[in-house]
């Protein structure tokens, strides 16, 4: 990684509208399943923060002003270690679950976007960048993992090598 790149970090929001309230049958193991998945995450290569409530998870913090809504957002080191966490162990099982407990959507529920390292994104930052995806697609701005943009003055990602700085033939 280059100095550059050591100075940003990836902000992720991802948001759910759930079947049923969090206390009844229908969400039992994804609630069950909360903790040990935070725990996961805290201990996992390239975290670095994640947003809490008095719980220890944000299932009591409003997204969108909507009380069926549930936001989940970190930041972490890069993509790699977002991508690594999320693909696999528990949170891999609690992925395959998801139709379970959450509601089909058709519009954008996760973003991606680089934050200064120290950073700690707000829920309002959250709604403005995928509110932003939803509008204008993947931007440097707001992104995705499939399309995603590297941060801000670092080395472009492999493939994408400026004009001048690639081999001369």
């Amino acid at each position: 990684m280059t100095q550059s790149a050591a100075t940003y970090e990836l902000a992720q929001v991802n948001i759910a509208r759930l079947k049923a309230p969090l206390d009844t049958p229908l969400l039992k193991d994804f609630v069950d399943s909360l903790d040990p998945v935070n725990a996961d995450a805290d201990a996992a290569d390239g975290f670095v923060w994640r947003l809490q409530d008095d719980n220890g998870d944000a299932t009591d913090i409003s997204v969108f002003g909507d009380s069926w809504l549930i936001i989940n957002m970190s930041v972490w080191r890069d993509t790699d270690a977002l991508t690594a966490f999320m693909y696999r162990g528990r949170h891999r099982e609690m992925l395959a679950r998801r139709r379970e407990w959450f509601e089909r959507v058709q519009e954008a529920m996760a973003t991606l976007w680089w934050v200064p390292a120290g950073h700690r994104p707000t829920v309002a930052e959250a709604e403005s960048r995928l509110l932003h995806l939803r509008t204008h697609g993947p931007t440097p701005y707001a992104f995705t993992l499939r399309t995603s943009f590297p941060p801000q003055g670092a080395t472009p990602l492999l493939g994408e090598v400026p004009e001048g700085l690639g081999c001369s033939a």
